[in-house]
C-alpha cells in the first residue's frame, strides 16, 4: 500500500519540481530584461540605507551621557536619565500640547482639503481648465518654506503687505499678525493647506480614475444629479485610500510641521507655536545637547509607531481596510 502511494505521488512531485523550475527561469528572464530598472532602483535604495538606516545606530546616545572624546560606544550609560529629565521638565507639557493641537488642527482641516479639491477637479468638464487648476494648486508644493515664509511675511506685513494697506484705507493702525498668539495657529493651518493641498490631490485623482464609468451612467439613468453621484459613488470609492492615508497621518501626530513653524515663529508666539521639533533643534543644535535631543526624537518616533499600530488595529476591526 505504501509503495502504491509513493508511486502515485512521485509523478506529482516531479511535475511540481518542473513547474517551479519553469517559473524560476521565467522570473530570471524578466529580471534580466529589466536590469536597467533594477539599477535605477538601487539609487533610492542606497540613499535610504545611508540616510535612514545607518544613522539608527546613533540612537544609542539617547541612553548615554554623550561625550565627544569618547564617542558613541565608550560614553557612559545614564540609566534613562534624559527621559526622566524630559518628562519632569516644565516646558515638556507646553511643547507636547502645542504639537498635538497644531497636528490635530492640520488633520481636521487639512486632511479633507485635498479630498474636496480632487472631487471638484474630477467634476470639471473642461480639460484645459482642469489642468490649469491642477498646475496652480501644485506650484506651492515645489517651493521651500524659506521662500513661502518670505511671501507670507510680506503679505502680512503691517507696513508693506496688503493687510497693512487695507487697514490704512480704513484709517486704522495695522496689527502685526505674526506676533499675535491668537492668530498664529490659524495662519499655520491656512498656509499649510495652501502649500500642500494640490500635491495631496494626486493620490485621490489617481483613485478616481479607477472608478467604473458605468456606475455614473447607471446613476444618471436612475435620475441622480452630480452632487448625488459624488456623494454616493465618488466619495465611497475613495474610502480605501482615505483610510490608509489617515492611518499614516495619525502616525505623524507629533510631526506638526517643523519647516513651516521654524521659518515663521518668533519668541512672542512660543507659548502657542513651540513644538517638539523646534525644541529638539534648539536643544540639540544651539545648546549642543545631542544626547538629550536624541532622546526627545526617539520619544516622538515611538509615539508615531504606536499610533500607526493602534489606529490600524482599530480600523481593521470595523472594516476591511488598513495598512496591513
Amino acid at each position: 500500500m505504501a509503495d502504491a502511494i509513493r508511486g502515485a505521488s512521485a509523478p506529482r512531485d516531479e511535475t511540481g519540481r518542473v513547474l517551479r523550475t519553469t517559473i524560476r527561469r521565467e522570473k530570471l528572464k524578466r529580471a534580466r530584461k529589466m536590469k536597467l530598472l533594477y539599477l535605477l532602483f538601487l539609487i533610492p535604495l542606497i540613499q535610504l540605507i545611508i540616510f535612514r538606516y545607518i544613522p539608527i545606530y546613533g540612537l544609542i546616545i539617547a541612553f548615554k551621557d554623550y561625550r565627544y572624546n569618547l564617542g558613541f560606544w565608550r560614553s557612559p550609560w545614564n540609566n534613562f536619565e534624559h527621559f526622566k529629565i524630559l518628562f519632569e521638565s516644565p516646558f515638556f507639557g507646553r511643547i507636547i500640547r502645542n504639537t498635538i493641537i497644531i497636528s490635530l488642527m492640520r488633520i481636521g482641516f487639512g486632511f479633507p482639503a485635498p479630498i474636496i479639491l480632487a472631487i471638484l477637479i474630477n467634476e470639471v468638464r473642461s480639460t484645459a481648465f482642469k489642468r490649469t487648476v491642477q498646475s496652480i494648486s501644485y506650484l506651492p508644493h515645489f517651493m521651500s518654506w524659506v521662500v513661502l515664509s518670505g511671501i507670507i511675511i510680506e503679505l502680512l506685513s503691517p507696513q508693506r503687505g496688503p493687510v497693512g494697506y487695507i487697514y490704512s484705507l480704513l484709517g486704522k493702525p495695522a496689527p502685526n499678525l505674526l506676533i499675535n498668539p491668537q492668530f498664529f495657529r490659524p495662519m499655520l493651518i491656512v498656509t499649510g493647506i495652501w502649500q500642500g493641498v494640490g500635491w495631496g490631490t494626486i493620490v485621490y485623482l489617481a483613485a478616481l480614475s479607477g472608478i467604473d464609468p458605468e456606475l455614473y451612467e447607471a446613476a444618471a439613468v436612475d435620475g441622480a444629479n452630480r452632487f448625488q453621484m459624488a456623494l454616493r459613488i465618488t466619495l465611497p470609492s475613495l474610502v480605501p485610500v482615505m483610510t490608509v492615508l489617515f492611518i499614516l497621518r495619525l502616525g505623524q501626530i507629533l510631526n506638526a510641521g517643523f519647516d513651516q513653524i521654524f521659518n515663521l515663529y518668533n519668541p512672542l508666539v512660543y507659548d502657542v507655536a513651540d513644538i517638539l521639533d523646534t525644541a529638539v533643534y534648539r536643544i540639540g543644535i544651539f545648546n549642543r545637547k545631542y544626547d538629550f535631543a536624541t532622546a526627545m526624537s526617539l520619544f516622538k518616533s515611538a509615539i508615531g509607531v504606536s499610533m500607526i499600530v493602534v489606529t490600524n488595529s482599530i480600523i481593521k476591526r470595523f472594516s476591511d481596510y488598513g495598512v496591513w
